[in-house]
């Protein structure tokens, strides 16, 4: 209860002070450096004497309230909070004035009680990022006066928090005698069990920032193995604030949500996170009172609408809070970015704990959360994290936002224009290449071309889709990478045209290899994290990539099955490689046909494109007319899936053909007779290109030799393959046969890769 009744000034004001419209226009916002600067910058200005970084906290009643004011002036008498903006004044938003003004003002509440004033001039400080020029807004107030509003903030968190700890301890209770759900946990699902809680205590035990890598099979129930523990241990100790379940896709999203349902007698918050675009009631408008009547008047309806929120029944999913949102007139989106505050679980995609503008990072941090995150088919967080710290740059982009511009922002993408011009002189006729570095004099033009734009945002803002806005967006990200590169990355230069043509377009992209140093941070601010699939082999490639710490603990659980489930053969006399394409469609449409004949069922065809599929797909009709074919299709949607896979059902017969590494070749759950066998005709290994190559050069380099080519080309490939694999023993009573058609699959390396379960024979 102690610990519930403490909390931060910005966290206090933030519940209490916000008003009026939310208003997301976008507004030149400094960088954290530019912001350490600013107030630097205005402590240094104010000479001896002054006070930076003053430590403050104060009680009311059993509410224990904290913080560091930027500055005292004793002097002067002034408490001052410093604020950093880029821009004009007018750009900082009202609903940031209100926060602002009433931090400082509990701050200064603080101060006059730690040091028995009897009074002192508050002062907000804004610093100019780019001039460090100050604006300083005044107010005087008397101790008296400070106080009354300080209890007056205290009073309204004071009765949410009240609350809260209530719910705290009713959800501790009911935790700590939580039981799971099913009879009995199976033997490799416990092992994965024990070692997740065992991950949970010894984060909460001093030691924040413990990590678990553990590679389970397919079937055993890995979602509910790692959720029960992680729910034991939050109570005990000093327990858990939090619990982050985090989704590649939203197959494993809808799992999470079926598993805490099982557990659904438990008095826990779950709060179900969804993409902006899928909750956007006016898709059309922007983020302002102005624009969106969702937007106008966020703030003054937030408080009910939360209240409101927390009476309604477990989960908070997207149907639940859409329905509180508009029943109070508020946007569903942000009242669920609201409701992170108080839920207990949150259910949400990777890009929400791990990308550079993390919500749940931001607010573990700023909060001082003790948050324990479970990564869900944690090997697709390596090319997730990839795309997020990597930055592209079109120059069609940059045409279109030349064509919309003027004035200062023309002049400045006209000299952006001139250095890409340079650089495509530089590159001749060579499709790609590598540079050492961001070239220094393109970053200088990309620095001044955000700038200008930032300026003219700063007086009349750009509205939604004009592409000057959203080429700014993209140079933003670009700089951002630009100012952290590093061996991690590359800076490379791609032709977007024809060669033969004169002036050919490029693409400019920092391109994220090893996201390791960006995702350290995120692993450290965790009080314990959890990262499991069915396919984490070897793994020192996943530690090293995703930046783990040292001790990671590794658990490679055993699988419930019996080899004698699973037919696994190679046909060696198959070679997919690219030049053996055309001889190689026979030979696959006779043994499918042969194994459909031999036992008629459900089967998965997995191949390596959908040019492949084709004339896959083609050879078996032609050859085996009497073999239903269920081929998959390019661009296929939630409904073509589901259509897709409602064809196998129990008893049924049919062979559907899918693309490896798509849409079915993983996440999909067909037990019993759904799917009885699955035949793969490829390694799965990434496409051989310049790009690719350059990767396994930067890894080389990074990991030492030999390393690159293993993880830019082998380790993927094999780990699509025993995914598809794992489509077709889901539990200890299924039976069926994978056939993996590639002379390749008979080589050491590639065996060793494959599951220690599996028997492989010879066809």
């Amino acid at each position: 209860m102690a610990r519930a009744m403490k909390v931060a000034v910005r966290a206090l004001c933030e519940f209490t002070a916000r008003t009026g419209d939310l208003d997301l226009r976008f507004t030149p916002a400094p960088s954290a450096l530019e912001g350490m600067e600013g107030h630097r910058s205005v402590q240094q200005r104010r000479g001896a004497g002054y006070e930076a970084e003053v430590p403050l906290e104060g009680q009311f009643e059993d509410l224990h309230v904290r913080g560091r004011a930027d500055g005292w002036n004793a002097a002067l008498r002034q408490l001052e909070e410093i604020k950093t903006y880029r821009g004009t004044l007018d750009g900082v938003r009202p609903h940031h004035r209100a926060l602002h003004w009433a931090q400082a003002r509990v701050y200064g509440h603080l101060l006059c009680q730690a040091r028995g004033l009897a009074g002192l001039k508050v002062a907000l400080v804004y610093v100019n990022a780019a001039t460090h020029a100050e604006t300083v807004l005044v107010e005087e107030h008397t101790a008296d006066g400070l106080q009354a509003f300080f209890a007056e903030q205290c009073q309204r968190y004071r009765d949410w928090a009240r609350a809260e700890a209530a719910h705290r301890r009713q959800r501790d209770a009911a935790l700590a005698a939580l039981r799971f759900p099913l009879p009995a946990l199976r033997a490799g699902q416990r092992q994965l069990a024990v070692a997740a809680y065992r991950t949970a205590q010894a984060g909460k035990q001093g030691e924040g920032g413990r990590c678990l890598l553990a590679q389970a099979p397919t079937g055993i129930g890995k979602t509910l193995g790692t959720l029960f523990p992680l729910l034991k241990a939050m109570p005990e100790g000093a327990g858990l604030d939090k619990l982050f379940f985090l989704t590649a896709k939203g197959t494993g999203h809808g799992l999470a949500l079926h598993a805490l349902a099982q557990l659904q007698a438990i008095p826990v918050r779950v709060l179900d996170m969804q993409a902006r675009d899928k909750t956007c009631e006016h898709p059309g408008s922007a983020c302002h009172g102005d624009a969106c009547p969702l937007a106008r008047g966020f703030f003054d309806r937030l408080p009910t609408a939360r209240a409101a929120a927390l009476r309604q029944p477990a989960p908070w999913d997207a149907p639940a809070v859409r329905q509180v949102a508009l029943r109070h007139g508020i946007c569903p989106y942000y009242l669920s970015q609201e409701l992170v505050r108080w839920a207990d679980v949150v259910v949400a995609d990777y890009h929400y704990y791990y990308d550079s503008a993390a919500m749940l990072y931001a607010l573990t941090r700023q909060q001082d959360w003790r948050a324990a995150v479970l990564v869900d088919e944690a090997h697709n967080l390596l090319e997730r994290a990839r795309r997020m710290y990597t930055a592209p740059l079109s120059q069609f982009d940059l045409a279109a936002a030349r064509q919309a511009a003027h004035g200062p922002v023309r002049k400045a993408l006209d000299a952006l224009q001139r250095r890409w011009q340079a650089l495509n002189k530089v590159q001749g006729e060579v499709d790609y290449r590598t540079c050492a570095e961001v070239p220094p004099a393109l970053l200088a033009a990309v620095q001044r071309a955000v700038g200008a734009v930032a300026e003219v945002q700063a007086d009349q803002p750009l509205p939604p889709g004009d592409p000057v806005l959203a080429f700014h967006w993209e140079l933003l990200h670009f700089q951002a990478l630009a100012e952290q590169f590093g061996p991690h990355a590359l800076f490379d230069v791609q032709r977007a045209g024809p060669a033969a043509r004169r002036t050919p377009a490029t693409t400019l992209c920092i391109r994220n290899v090893i996201p390791a140093p960006h995702l350290a941070a995120r692993h450290a601010a965790a009080w314990a994290t959890v990262l499991f699939s069915g396919t984490l082999s070897p793994p020192a490639f996943y530690r090293d990539l995703l930046g783990l710490p040292a001790g990671t603990a590794w658990l490679d659980v055993e699988a419930p099955f019996a080899d004698h489930q699973l037919q696994v053969r190679v046909a060696p006399r198959i070679s997919t490689r690219w030049r053996d394409r055309e001889a190689s469609l026979a030979p696959i449409a006779d043994l499918v046909a042969a194994q459909y004949a031999r036992q008629p069922g459900n089967y998965l065809c997995f191949v390596s494109s959908f040019d492949y599929l084709q004339r896959v797909a083609a050879a078996l009709a032609q050859r085996h007319p009497q073999v239903p074919l269920w081929p998959q299709t390019q661009g296929m949607d939630d409904a073509g899936r589901a259509a897709f896979l409602a064809r196998f059902t129990e008893g049924g017969r049919g062979v559907g053909l899918a693309v490896l590494g798509g849409a079915f070749g993983e996440g999909v759950d067909l037990p019993g007779t759904r799917l009885i066998g699955a035949f793969i005709a490829t390694l799965g290994l990434p496409q051989v290109n310049p790009v690719n190559d350059a990767m396994q050069r930067a890894i080389d380099a990074a990991l030492g030799p030999g390393q690159g080519h293993a993880c830019t080309y082998l380790y993927p490939g094999l780990r699509k393959v025993v995914q598809a694999a794992g489509r077709v023993i889901r539990t200890e009573h299924d039976r069926g046969v994978v056939v993996l058609m590639d002379d390749r699959f008979q080589r050491a390396e590639v065996r060793a890769l494959l599951p220690r379960w599996w028997r492989v024979e010879r066809n």
